[in-house]
């Protein structure tokens, strides 16, 4: 459990060939309720005008470590640029916990408009499965590229916005986004502090929530990244932070 609530956190935070390349450096701290400080997230933004690539990195640490089995996690998003927008090309999520590891490779076909899934997985070095499947649904962004964009992509204060995404298809890539008007946004700063370009909130559905569905609250930084985000209330062991350290 506290695996899939550190990764879900991670992921909404969010080289080939890059002239002329701008690269951005983000790291954050991660903190979940009685546990304390559970881990980091590093992510490298690499783009130019035409292409960009984000790489996630998720390093798991004191008490979460030991209880999780000392997992690894990296996530890498490669694609273009569109009207000023990162668009997924491809996708990759791999994990590693002990003598497992699972990687998941998502190719996306925007012609077609169509994705197709890989899926491998090890046990002490052996492969064991690999099956590649075409999914239900097509989307232009990824978990990465949806919250990196955040800032450009959402700004109508007092609206909610309906993104997919890949890497969830337990709900066919369905994200709601909703960006709070003037009288709501008090309950978001008490959470997300003060000081924030923009405050919204992302709809997930995930088992380790109390409801069958659980809030993420953010708050986007000057620079269009995002600055803190926030689980509540996790099966009663307390909030879920990210915050910011570069």
């Amino acid at each position: 459990m506290l695996r899939r609530i550190f990764i879900a956190c991670s992921l909404f935070l969010l080289l080939g060939s890059f002239a002329s390349a701008k690269v951005t450096q983000l790291n954050y701290v991660a903190t979940f309720g009685i546990f304390g400080t559970v881990g980091t997230i590093k992510n490298t933004l690499t783009q130019n005008q035409k292409t960009y690539q984000i790489e996630t990195t998720v390093i798991v640490e004191g008490l979460a470590k030991v209880l999780m089995r000392k997992p690894t996690e990296h996530y890498v998003s490669k694609g273009h640029m569109e009207n000023g927008l990162m668009v997924s090309d491809s996708y990759q999520m791999i994990s590693s916990k002990q003598d497992k590891k699972v990687s998941k490779e998502y190719h996306i076909n925007h012609k077609g408009k169509y994705m197709t899934k890989r899926y491998r997985k090890w046990r002490k070095g052996k492969l064991i499965e690999d099956r590649t499947e075409k999914l239900k649904f097509y989307a232009k962004d990824d978990l990465l590229t949806l919250y990196f964009n955040l800032g450009a992509a959402v700004k109508q204060k007092g609206k909610t916005y309906m993104f997919k995404a890949v890497g969830l298809e337990k709900q066919n890539g369905k994200v709601q986004i909703t960006v709070p008007n003037d009288a709501q946004v008090a309950a978001y700063k008490k959470d997300l502090g003060q000081g924030a370009a923009l405050y919204a909130k992302a709809l997930i559905h995930q088992k380790n929530f109390r409801k069958k569905k659980g809030d993420i609250l953010l708050a986007v930084a000057k620079d269009g990244f995002i600055n803190k985000s926030v689980i509540k209330d996790i099966l009663f062991y307390g909030d879920a932070k990210l915050t910011r350290i570069k």
